[in-house]
């Protein structure tokens, strides 16, 4: 897709790589309409980008939300690429996690997503070229213990990106599911951080995941797993998730020690 030609509607625009997809796209010359629930957060976005950037104030888990968003993509007279990164996690064992907690991951992370798309569906269709992007995670391909809820939701976006890319085959939009690491953003908050710095896992810097996923839109990439030894584990847990279980198991200790934390939501 060309940059330059890119209408492109994106959530998440307040977390850490949702300000970075800005910034790179906005420096390859798109035009973005951003959704949130707090304005006053995307505001700098703005100033920052006049002319290239706009703004609608929408929870994308009601459907009075979705109409606002359908409507101002309507007055801007369409988009030719959506992209998901809304999203909100939860590190704790899944017992100690508050049943509406679980409920609000699921609508934002699964429903308010594939709802969404479904909407923006009818303008894709019109475009010569669209896209729509999907931000996942590693974590939708293995299962961490400590993110339960969350693994359930990005396991589910995965599988909606694959079966919504083979349902579209026939059509002018295309389907990119982008799978980060874990990253130094909001999401992961400091006893997430500490956890993976004994643990030695790797955190990617937002700017550096970002211009990754511009760079496969750019190219009209399908799939994009982000990080070594990352790509290897989505492989091995396929062919041997036993190995990864046994792997796992020897960071259960330290990871219930760090999930004992109570932590409130974080959302991008």
């Amino acid at each position: 897709m060309n940059l330059k030609e890119a209408r492109v509607l994106l959530t998440g625009a307040s977390g850490g790589i949702g300000q970075a997809l800005v910034e790179g796209l906005c420096a390859g010359g798109a035009k973005l309409l951003l959704v949130g629930r707090q304005v006053d957060a995307l505001s700098a976005l703005v100033k920052r980008y006049p002319g290239q950037v706009s703004v609608v104030q929408a929870d994308l888990r009601l459907r009075e939300g979705r109409d606002a968003v359908e409507a101002a993509v309507g007055r801007l007279g369409g988009v030719n690429c959506l992209v998901n990164a809304a999203g909100v996690s939860q590190f704790a064992m899944l017992e100690r996690q508050d049943e509406e907690a679980i409920a609000d991951l699921l609508a934002l992370n699964v429903t308010a997503t594939m709802q969404l798309t479904r909407r923006m569906l009818p303008w894709l269709r019109k475009a010569p070229e669209a896209l729509v992007v999907n931000v996942g995670s590693t974590f939708g391909s293995i299962g961490y213990p400590g993110f339960t809820a969350y693994c359930a939701s990005k396991f589910a976006i995965r599988g909606f990106s694959e079966a919504l890319r083979r349902e579209l085959a026939d059509s002018r939009v295309k389907v990119l599911y982008v799978a980060p690491r874990a990253t130094r953003t909001a999401m992961n908050a400091a006893p997430v951080v500490a956890m993976n710095d004994e643990l030695k896992v790797a955190m990617d810097p937002p700017r550096e995941v970002a211009a990754q996923i511009v760079r496969a839109i750019a190219r009209g990439r399908e799939e994009l797993y982000l990080g070594w030894p990352e790509k290897i584990f989505v492989k091995l847990n396929g062919l041997w998730p036993r190995l990864v279980d046994q792997a796992l198991r020897k960071q259960l200790p330290t990871i219930q020690r760090f999930a004992r934390h109570d932590l409130p939501k974080e959302s991008a």
